[in-house]
């Protein structure tokens, strides 16, 4: 007989694991969503005229200080202002910070919300769940990922899978929670596509994806065969949903495996040196071009993580002292590979005429503290940040919100994470009054009561 034991592994009586079927780590299931999608459009909860919408979710992991990026305060005491002066953009009355000079050249083609806060724990996961979840996990119910909700309501469009992350998914973020880079209650078969590699290497391959030298042929057959024994070993088992999400699962896998489509989207060598260069030959910088390939390979959702962990390396979260990150490493490391990276990404979506149909949010767990702290850093800070969007059908050039006069709290228009989630899927043609299969078959709204999107982007 078949048992299913923990999270999706199944366990044949002779010992044979589901990995033993792949051999694809992160890869996850990508699984029978079609009908899915088909009764989500018959319903009315997607709309059929935005198929071709997609999103990349950047998540500025660390949490980058509104007061020193996006939302400054010249006139404030040097104590809260910091230490950068503000950047005019071609956007009248829109400023922005001198370390981001990119991001002013282009100010026309993205958007900001001054105003979002929530009351969620100061720690980073709590944060990094809200924001890409919309909701805090509570109860033990682990909210999907807007991308997994994606790919659960419009499923795959070519041999990619609907939902990836990149590089790879979040590390610890210091408070023992999930990361919210996860199907949650919609199951492991929306779990995303996790690269696990670094595209800018010169010997850049993608483990999970291509048949690997060392399995063969040889191998890949003998997985097959594997499939097909426990296929006969019961048919009670394959009545079930869990014998169809196995099968799905194999067949996904081996028919990424074996895509030339697939294998060519992962190229980065194709692309123009001119074009690798402009992004950054960085992983942040190659991480944004490769996006920019899935989504015109036919991926629906894709999240760059900026950074993968906040212990051990420069990201935004400028504590001041190490191991973290100084606002010196922020001026000097972090924001010039950022501001070459989005505004390589954005400009090209724009000139290759896919920014109308691809959302660009940038988005992060909390802002930082208005005082500077004795390191010289910023703390942590949920009570009020920044974040942005660009295209897909947000029109740039906009200031949402406005934070009081020392970047403490919303003043103007307070918005909420469900509300940064409700604008990703008001872009992506949803219904915000899609209900989903919650827990125990319970249905769960796709997004909270009383919030909806940000209208004034659009």
């Amino acid at each position: 007989m078949l048992t299913l034991t923990g999270r999706g592994k199944a366990v044949t009586c002779n010992g044979i694991t589901r990995r033993d079927f792949l051999q694809v780590g992160a890869l996850g299931a990508v699984g029978l969503t079609l009908p899915h999608y088909l009764a989500a459009r018959a319903a009315g909860a997607v709309k059929p005229e935005h198929d071709d919408r997609a999103c990349i979710m950047i998540f500025n992991l660390g949490a980058p200080s509104q007061l020193d990026t996006f939302d400054m305060k010249p006139d404030a005491p040097a104590e809260i202002r910091g230490p950068f002066r503000p950047l005019s953009t071609q956007v009248p009355g829109m400023q922005i910070s001198e370390i981001l000079p990119q991001h002013a050249r282009i100010a026309d083609k993205f958007s900001l919300v001054r105003s979002v806060h929530h009351g969620g724990a100061a720690v980073h996961d709590a944060g990094w769940q809200m924001l890409q979840t919309g909701r805090l996990f509570s109860g033990g119910v682990n909210t999907p990922h807007a991308g997994s909700v994606v790919s659960y309501l419009r499923g795959r469009k070519t041999d990619l899978p609907p939902f990836a992350v990149l590089p790879e998914l979040m590390g610890r973020g210091g408070g023992n929670l999930p990361n919210g880079q996860a199907g949650g209650f919609l199951g492991k078969a929306h779990d995303p596509f996790a690269l696990n590699a670094d595209p800018s290497q010169a010997n850049f391959q993608v483990p999970d994806l291509l048949p690997p030298a060392e399995i063969g042929e040889v191998r890949l057959d003998r997985r097959r065969k594997i499939r097909d024994l426990v296929e006969r070993v019961s048919q009670q088992f394959e009545a079930t949903e869990n014998a169809a999400l196995l099968d799905s699962n194999f067949e996904s896998a081996f028919r990424l495996m074996t895509s030339v489509q697939a294998r060519e989207a992962f190229d980065l060598a194709k692309e123009p040196a001119a074009v690798r260069e402009r992004y950054g030959m960085n992983r942040f910088g190659q991480c944004c071009l490769l996006a920019r390939r899935l989504i015109e390979n036919g991926v629906r959702f894709v999240t760059i993580n900026t950074f993968l962990t906040v212990f051990d390396e420069i990201t935004w979260d400028i504590h001041g002292s190490k191991p973290f990150t100084s606002i010196e490493g922020m001026r000097d490391i972090v924001c010039p590979m950022y501001d070459q990276a989005y505004s390589a990404l954005v400009e090209d979506l724009d000139q290759r005429g896919m920014l109308d149909a691809t959302l660009v949010c940038n988005l992060a767990e909390f802002g930082r503290t208005p005082r500077v702290n004795p390191a010289g850093g910023r703390d942590h800070w949920p009570q009020c940040f920044t974040v942005g969007f660009a295209g897909g059908g947000v029109q740039g050039g906009r200031v949402v919100g406005a934070s009081d006069p020392i970047g403490a709290v919303p003043a103007e228009r307070p918005v909420e994470p469900a509300d940064v989630a409700a604008t990703i899927f008001h872009s992506l043609g949803f219904d915000l009054e899609t209900r989903l299969p919650g827990p125990a078959g319970r249905p769960f709204p796709l997004v909270d009561y009383g919030h909806r999107e940000i209208h004034e982007l659009f």
